[in-house]
């Protein structure tokens, strides 16, 4: 492009300006008129194509990385809680689940165990820690699910029953082993 036809009255030149842009009706694209005739379109549409597929079989999703974030920044956040973080990641990590859901003991929220949720069967089986080997929507008292942007846990009480959706429960206190020991009378 001349540099003469970029100078206005002021005699400065306007490197910033980009040359417009071609005109599209010009090229026939808004009336439909395509490149390429259109028996050659219509044939080979489908059969010859050889670039990367577009549909994708759809897979349930997986809240593999939010149980992650959630066990290493609230639940066992710390140096003190290290050794056990580690073992917990680590069975993660070997689980071939798509979905986990973290058991606290009480509304504390204290970590108990991991369990691998299977949406198909309605159960959870206990992967690693301390709690019953297998969880039901009947044995559970509350749900809760992970706020990463918080890095806590918020008590969901629309739900009744254990879903993709949820994080965490807390289980009915009658199913928690009892370790008292009787005393005896002297």
């Amino acid at each position: 492009m001349n540099l003469l036809a970029n100078q206005g009255n002021s005699g400065r030149t306007n490197f910033g300006r980009r040359p417009p842009s071609p005109d599209l009706y010009r090229f026939g694209r808004k009336s439909g008129k395509s490149t390429e005739s259109s028996s050659d379109a219509g044939s080979t549409a489908g059969s010859d194509y050889t670039g990367p597929k577009l549909f994708v079989k759809p897979s349930s999703k997986s809240n593999r990385h939010i149980i992650i974030n959630a066990i290493s920044h609230c639940c066992l956040a710390g140096c003190v809680n290290l050794d056990l973080k580690n073992k917990v990641l680590e069975e993660i990590a070997k689980s071939d689940a798509k979905h986990f859901v973290i058991l606290f003991r009480d509304t504390g929220c204290a970590f108990r165990s991991l369990y691998a949720y299977y949406p198909e069967h309605e159960e959870a089986v206990k992967i690693h820690g301390i709690g019953p080997k297998l969880v039901t929507s009947k044995n559970i008292e509350k749900y809760y699910k992970y706020n990463s942007g918080g890095k806590s846990f918020a008590e969901v009480t629309s739900t009744k029953h254990l879903s993709v959706s949820i994080d965490a429960i807390v289980i009915n206190g009658s199913l928690w082993k009892s370790s008292r020991t009787p005393t005896g009378r002297r």
